[in-house]
């Protein structure tokens, strides 16, 4: 039979407190994996929001390309794709910098040379004005406006993809910033041709183009040249499309100072004629090498336009023509310098009825150009 009476054979291994520690011990553990297991949970929700975010941007980016069904023929490119085709955005890929972000040159796995256009890291105008580039050059074709390859809009800012024009630009070469004395090599006939080829591609935005595109910042800087000197217009951050039954648009002055239509400024209506004055201050450095905006000159001719125009009053313009186009001349190639110079002139009036449209200016550099390159015929 079971004894009855049971004692503890080890009194002090039977009491409670000896529990505590256990106890507390495993009370720790269950409060420090809930704990974990709730950051875990708020670190994937926020992960999930920030994906949602990224997702709903790029959406949106998407919309803003494909406006008027037009954006769709711009190839699509990874974030890892421009990031091994920029060496991560290695800074001697560096091509140029402004207020919109940076300029990259590019190497796409086929070994295409592309240029890589990036807006500032938080800058949303300057992301604006990529989205907006990228969104009218889909719409454009021509030789000497530059050609959108495509754009990437998965990472924080967008990105588009460029042909990369291997001489740099026309106002490089005109204020001796190309290395080997680039200048030298703009003849006369080159800097005819380059005239013509950027009033051809101005021409086209404005009477090709449906609905017409006023490009707002025209300038020597964003006019860029290949290997053989051909130009083509670039940087469409600030155009605008114009509809076909407006004559102008109302928008806050942008642009460059030097270039800008005086007449912008004091209504802000933008119209092609605002384009057709900054490309006579295009047309005024290349005849002078001269820059638009230069407080090396007196005062009251630190604006070049304001400048020239002086100079024609006084019957001088050959005074301000660059001296190595004046060189060695010959008197038919001196009188097309004159007729340059006044056609620039022309575009440059004040009031923008008496300006001639990109289509008269680019007809009229041609003809000049028929006369510069004609053989005098000996009697």
């Amino acid at each position: 039979m079971c004894a009855q009476n049971v004692t503890c054979q080890n009194p002090g291994g039977c009491d409670d407190s000896d529990r505590t520690p256990l106890i507390a011990g495993l009370t720790a553990g269950a409060g420090a994996t809930l704990i974990l297991a709730t950051i875990a949970i708020l670190l994937y929700k926020r992960h999930r929001r920030i994906k949602e975010a990224q997702d709903r941007l790029t959406r949106e980016r998407e919309a803003i390309l494909n406006a008027n069904n037009r954006g769709k023929s711009a190839k699509v490119f990874t974030g890892k794709e421009i990031k091994n085709a920029t060496n991560n955005f290695s800074r001697d890929r560096l091509l140029g910098a402004g207020g919109y972000g940076e300029v990259y040159k590019g190497i796409l796995n086929d070994g295409t040379v592309v240029a890589v256009k990036i807006a500032k890291l938080g800058n949303t105008k300057g992301t604006d004005q990529v989205l907006n580039e990228v969104r009218i050059l889909c719409q454009v074709n021509h030789r000497n406006l530059v050609h959108l390859l495509g754009c990437c809009v998965e990472l924080e800012q967008p990105i588009m993809v460029y042909e990369f024009i291997s001489n740099g630009a026309l106002y490089e070469h005109l204020h001796d910033l190309i290395s080997g004395g680039g200048r030298k090599l703009l003849t006369w006939t080159h800097r005819l041709g380059i005239a013509h080829d950027t009033a051809e591609g101005l021409a086209y935005l404005h009477f090709s183009a449906v609905p017409p595109i006023y490009h707002r910042d025209v300038k020597s800087s964003n006019i860029l040249l290949d290997e053989n000197l051909n130009a083509k217009v670039s940087d469409f951050g600030l155009s605008r499309l114009a509809q076909t039954d407006m004559s102008h648009i109302s928008t806050c002055a942008q642009g460059t100072l030097g270039y800008l239509d005086p007449e912008y400024y004091r209504n802000y209506q933008l119209t092609d004629k605002s384009d057709v004055y900054s490309f006579g201050v295009v047309l005024l450095e290349l005849l002078t090498s001269q820059r638009a905006i230069d407080f090396n000159r007196d005062a009251d001719d630190v604006n070049l336009a304001v400048y020239v125009r002086r100079m024609v009053e006084e019957e001088r313009l050959m005074d301000v023509i660059d001296p190595l186009l004046k060189e060695g001349a010959t008197s038919l190639e001196v009188e097309t310098m004159k007729a340059l110079g006044f056609l620039a002139v022309g575009c440059l009036e004040e009031r923008r009825q008496n300006r001639p449209s990109m289509k008269e200016v680019a007809e009229e550099i041609e003809y000049i150009m028929s006369i510069a390159t004609a053989k005098v015929v000996e009697k």
